[in-house]
């Protein structure tokens, strides 16, 4: 099978992508395009899968750069292919040839590219770090690099939508706590429950931070288990372990 990549007009020509778990080496629970080198597939086998996105990108495996994401707003400035993978949650960086990568599993994976001015950014926000500023941040860090806020484009790839994503009082009351106008991404659930719009979150810090663009794809990881891994569907069905969908954009 082949792989599936879901791209953006907004980021063209940029070469880039959300691919989907289609077109991958991995069998059982993780069948299809895993790339998480944290989970439990085998090494070789994720190997596999992430030297066929790098073929994709159009760059050697080790210029296929990610992170050890720590649901933080840590972001890290590349000018060169690292050996090792720094703490952080987003990357951004001016070098050409090298392929900025974000594992996900229903968090936000983001793209950002300022064409004019040659800088590009990958972000995993989950709500933690969305909460904690990795969007503004890495926003900031492409400013940092020479980009224009204003001509900076981010799109958000597949990721849970509202409808899927319930929550508790507690996790509510957090982003309440940080701004009482956090209650406009909250609708009700069922019984004391909320439901939470991350993306519409993710949007709405994008848009505050400046960007020019801002945009959705509009696909929900956990809706469609032919083409998305996730986590929450996972722990719903009582699985072990979970693949990871990666998202990637190069100069």
């Amino acid at each position: 099978m082949t792989l599936e990549i879901l791209t953006a007009d907004s980021l063209a020509p940029l070469r880039h992508g959300f691919f989907t778990r289609r077109g991958g080496a991995s069998s059982g629970i993780f069948t299809g395009l895993n790339c998480g080198q944290g989970s439990s597939d085998l090494r070789e086998i994720v190997c596999i899968n992430r030297a066929r996105v790098a073929d994709a990108m159009g760059v050697a495996p080790d210029h296929l750069q990610s992170v050890r994401q720590i649901h933080s707003a840590d972001v890290a400035v590349l000018d060169a292919p690292l050996i090792e993978r720094p703490r952080a949650d987003a990357m951004v960086t001016a070098t050409s040839g090298i392929a900025l990568a974000i594992l996900t599993a229903d968090c936000q994976p983001v793209l950002f590219a300022d064409v004019d001015a040659g800088v590009i950014g990958a972000a995993h926000a989950g709500w933690r770090g969305a909460l904690d500023g990795v969007l503004e941040a890495t926003v900031d860090a492409m400013v940092g690099l020479g980009a224009a806020r204003g001509n900076i484009c981010a799109v958000i790839g597949p990721t849970i939508s509202q409808a899927a994503y319930e929550v508790g009082a507690d996790f509510a009351d957090a982003f309440l706590a940080a701004d009482p106008g956090h209650a406009e991404f909250f609708a009700p659930g069922n019984g004391d429950k909320m439901q939470f719009d991350l993306t519409g979150f993710g949007l709405a810090r994008l848009r505050s931070a400046g960007v020019g663009h801002a945009e959705w794809t509009g696909h929900c990881t956990y809706g469609d288990a032919d083409r998305f891994y996730s986590y929450r569907r996972t722990t719903h069905l009582g699985e072990v372990d979970y693949g990871r969908l990666i998202a990637c954009i190069r100069m």
